[in-house]
């Protein structure tokens, strides 16, 4: 790897090409920094402009783009994006081989684009700023700040505002902290926060509820939504890891989507370079602010894991990703896939998110399902998952089923964030092959809270947990193994009554099940500790 990253350095030098960094114009044309020497755009003739508008597509070789994977391309890539920004045209990738080195310059992307049986090289090895995207899809609407709205109810079902079409609307009260989070990665919380759709009334869609109430709105805005479907598929991108101290220090350095009605479909991307340190990815695709996107047919890759020293001053393990979804509604993956082992234990889950609703994972098989700071309603269906299984907190309907989950814990309700789920579980016909089963310690539900901890707000338990149809394959298990229990131990101090919850931890009330079945034929049991959920009603 690095004879050939040298190599790649040398023939460049050679050639003369260095990056240069992108700056806009006043007139909004891409321009590169004229410091350094550069391969520049091609400006194209009044008679390539109408033979471009005329058949209604653009491509990267007709703006200089040279596409030998040594010559610094990104130039080039953005002025094809810009000339079919404002022409409103198509944009298709030859089929060549386009290196992106480490200068600043984010992409936008406003119309339909072809990458096509094009690859990318994205050289992360020395990158100028680690935050910038290399493509941002972008709206081409415009945000404001309504000024007449300045509190909401949790669950209010309309504005009083007008709009031109669906909005999204994304709210914060800065006054108001929640997520505090507890362990190794503590901190003082976030802004109370939350996105939703309303219609041109004012409507609040009701699969996008408004989750908290806002006494004092801190800062608000509503972005209309796009009306078309664009589109962005093909396209075979490979990452060239960085190689940074291994410290909290996220990469961005891939596509991001901040539009709503988008499909990504055939994209593959695949990591090289990482070598005995590095700093972790925040999401080679980057979903957020936006609503109805939708990923499928895409390869998509693992990041190895590196350990730093978390805020509480221990050691952690880095979460690092190719997918985060951040404040972004009705977000959907099918028939995706990752290029390593999903159960291979060196590498990070592939997946996080924060703030979202309605996600849903169809036909994928990935390491991890993951919600950090809430997602409200989530489906797994026709999937398998791998060693990080389930995590998540939230509330709504989370369902799981005809799947394959082979995490610790069947769902995994996160302990950082007070394993709360204001809401239901419904799991089924699924199977359930536990990473644990050799220590004997089987849970379907695993979690913890000791009830001493503010987190923001009350946790709870899911209400009620239906299960039908599971199998669950513990054959592996030690000799004085008991046989699987529906929840872990979530807090191993709660023994008897004179244990004192300062923030009480709502339980579940009933759990309904029907044909579970165990390979080691043992029953399954209600958990380790009984007195924590004596009260729990199960029905069979």
């Amino acid at each position: 790897m690095k004879k050939e990253y040298l190599f790649t350095l040398v023939v460049a030098a050679l050639c003369n090409f260095t990056w240069a960094s992108c700056q806009i114009t006043s007139d909004n044309r891409v321009q590169p920094d004229e410091t350094e020497k550069t391969t520049k755009s091609e400006i194209p003739s009044q008679k390539d402009i109408q033979r471009f508008k005329s058949k209604g597509w653009v491509c990267y070789g007709d703006f200089g783009a040279k596409g030998d994977g040594i010559t610094n391309d990104i130039v080039a890539i953005a002025a094809t994006h810009e000339f079919a920004n404002k022409h409103s045209l198509t944009v298709k990738a030859d089929k060549a081989t386009y290196y992106i080195g480490g200068k600043r310059c984010t992409v936008s992307i406003q119309t339909n684009t072809e990458f096509g049986e094009a690859a990318f090289i994205i050289d992360d090895t020395d990158v100028e700023d680690r935050n910038a995207h290399i493509f941002s899809v972008n709206s081409v609407k415009q945000s404001f700040k309504p000024i007449n709205i300045t509190s909401l109810k949790k669950n209010q079902d309309k504005l009083d505002i007008t709009l031109p079409g669906a909005s999204l609307v994304t709210v914060t009260d800065s006054n108001v902290k929640r997520y505090i989070r507890f362990g190794a990665n503590q901190n003082n919380g976030s802004s109370q926060t939350d996105i939703f759709i309303v219609d041109k009334n004012g409507t609040v869609d009701k699969n996008t509820p408004i989750i908290w109430d806002f006494e004092r709105i801190t800062e608000i805005t509503v972005l209309p939504v796009d009306e078309t479907i664009l589109t962005i598929s093909g396209g075979k991108f490979t990452t060239i890891a960085n190689r940074e101290e291994s410290k909290y220090s996220y990469f961005a350095r891939g596509i991001a989507i901040k539009r709503s009605n988008v499909i990504v479909d055939g994209l593959e991307h695949r990591i090289t370079g990482e070598g005995d340190q590095g700093a972790p990815y925040g999401g080679f695709i980057s979903i957020s602010n936006c609503s109805n996107v939708t990923v499928r047919n895409t390869l998509l890759t693992g990041h190895k894991v590196y350990r730093t020293i978390g805020s509480a001053g221990t050691p952690v393990s880095m979460g690092t990703y190719d997918i985060n979804i951040n404040r972004a509604l009705n977000i959907t993956f099918e028939n995706c896939s990752q290029t390593n082992d999903i159960n291979n234990t060196e590498y990070w889950g592939i997946m996080g998110s924060n703030y979202c609703k309605n996600v849903v994972y169809d036909h994928c098989t990935f390491s991890r399902f993951d919600a950090h700071m809430g997602v409200a309603n989530a489906t797994i269906r026709h999937s398998t998952l791998g060693h990080q299984g389930i995590n998540a907190i939230g509330s709504g309907v989370f369902t799981v089923e005809n799947s394959t989950i082979n995490g610790t814990n069947l769902i995994n309700l996160r302990s950082d964030y007070g394993s709360t789920w204001e809401g239901e579980f419904f799991i089924r016909n699924c199977i359930f092959a536990p990473r644990g089963v050799k220590s004997g310690n089987v849970n379907l539900i695993g979690g913890s809270n000791t009830g001493q901890h503010d987190f923001g707000y009350t946790c709870y338990m899911p209400e009620r947990i239906t299960i039908e149809n599971l199998q669950i394959d513990d054959s592996s298990h030690p000799e004085k193994y008991r046989g699987p229990a529906i929840f872990a131990n979530f807090n191993k101090e709660m023994t008897d009554e004179a244990y004192l919850e300062k923030f009480p931890f709502i339980k579940t009330r009933e759990v309904i099940l029907t044909n579970v079945s165990t390979a080691s034929k043992l029953p399954l049991r209600i958990s380790d500790n009984t007195y924590m959920f004596k009260d729990v009603v199960i029905v069979k």
